[in-house]
């Protein structure tokens, strides 16, 4: 999203010019200067404090995480990886090439997850392995991030992400699911039902998790701000990052490695996040494409769906964080207040992260929404939104 983006190319610039002053006070040590003694003879005298500074620098940008990360998050009692399980790769009628694992019994009823922008799968750590026990799981890499490959630059937009979807729900064989997004997730959701609304024939109900339904820009904090920068900044920016995507990349590692990265990453999260959730998020913020995110984030820029769900026919769960600063908890009520069958929560101390920062919560209220439509209640006519604070 491109509030942390921007957060994240500010600090990497500080980043950089540490290093770069590191690189200035070693060179300036080596050269030192010269003076004569009382005979007229000249020695060159160096300075060992521009050496030692230069070294703590040059140890900071690559080591600074270490220190980084206990100092702004908490100590884990539960930590969340980045791993991976048995996968296979489908090909979507984009062209593109995506990563799905499928977890959980075989028979059981099926929950599709579908993760937010630079990220990747692995993100659902903890939601999967809660729904996992009694739900056959499903989560994919969305292209271009993770181990999905996108066919082009083109295939890197919300039409084409809903299309994907598509592909991955026919995995289910039509059997009635659950469609669960987190942030881009949630718009790739959104996007699917306006533009194949024949796959509401298969699906039990609508998870949608921190996210929007128009321009990020437009519901994030600061918009105001945002939307003026757009043109002027942001766009060319963005563009810049495609073109120059190598250098974007080693600055983005740079950035990793100082601990600057989690600091513009710890924006997302409020004040339960521990290191693991931040390492984790950081990491994959990191490691995914920077031309890849750009091109993703100027696809959101010209996206929207307003009203987009007013026709649907399924039950809709719309979680909101309160303290989220990239789509704020005015976007989901919102959509609450357009979405006919839908019903908000909204969690308290959760930023944009907050399925991590407060897992408990979020996987409770989700597992309990895949019971009601999979398991107790398939097919649940529609019902008057409520709103509610969790």
């Amino acid at each position: 999203m491109p509030l942390i983006v921007l957060a994240r190319l500010a600090l990497s610039l500080v980043s950089l010019a540490i290093l770069g002053a590191a690189g200035y006070l070693l060179w300036s040590w080596h050269e030192g200067y010269w003076v004569l003694d009382a005979y007229g003879v000249g020695h060159q005298l160096h300075e060992p404090w521009r050496l030692w500074t230069a070294v703590g620098l040059i140890a900071w940008s690559l080591l600074g995480r270490f220190v980084m990360t206990p100092l702004l998050a908490k100590p884990d009692k539960d930590p969340t990886r980045p791993e991976r399980g048995d996968h296979q790769m489908i090909s979507s009628p984009t062209g593109s090439t995506l990563y799905v694992e499928v977890h959980g019994p075989r028979e059981a009823p099926p929950v599709i997850l579908t993760h937010g922008w630079g990220l990747d799968s692995t993100i659902w750590y903890y939601l999967r392995r809660h729904l996992a026990t009694r739900f056959r799981v499903i989560v994919w890499d969305l292209p271009g991030l993770g181990r999905s490959r996108a066919a082009n630059g083109q295939a890197i937009d919300l039409s084409h992400f809903a299309q994907d979807l598509k592909a991955v729900l026919a995995l289910t064989g039509g059997k009635p699911t659950v469609l669960v997004g987190h942030s881009i997730g949630g718009m790739t959701i959104q996007t699917l039902v306006r533009d194949h609304p024949d796959v509401l024939e298969s699906v039990a109900g609508l998870v949608l998790v921190n996210t929007t339904y128009t321009n990020p820009l437009r519901t994030m904090v600061l918009s105001g701000l945002a939307q003026a920068l757009r043109w002027p900044l942001l766009e060319p920016l963005f563009r810049l990052t495609i073109w120059l995507q190598p250098l974007a990349w080693l600055s983005a590692w740079q950035s990793y490695l100082s601990g600057s990265a989690h600091l513009a990453n710890r924006i997302g999260f409020a004040s339960q996040v521990t290191r693991s959730q931040l390492e984790h998020n950081t990491l994959l913020a990191t490691r995914n494409p920077p031309g890849v995110s750009a091109r993703g984030n100027l696809a959101m820029f010209r996206w929207d769906a307003d009203a987009a769900l007013q026709a649907i026919t399924v039950p809709t769960l719309i979680l909101a964080g309160d303290s989220d600063l990239v789509t704020k908890c005015e976007a989901s009520q919102t959509l609450a207040r357009a979405t006919p069958g839908s019903r908000l929560e909204v969690i308290s101390d959760a930023n944009h992260m907050g399925f991590l920062e407060r897992s408990e919560i979020y996987n409770e209220e989700i597992a309990r929404f895949c019971d009601l439509n999979l398991i107790t209640r398939p097919g649940l006519g529609v019902r008057e939104p409520t709103m509610t604070q969790a």
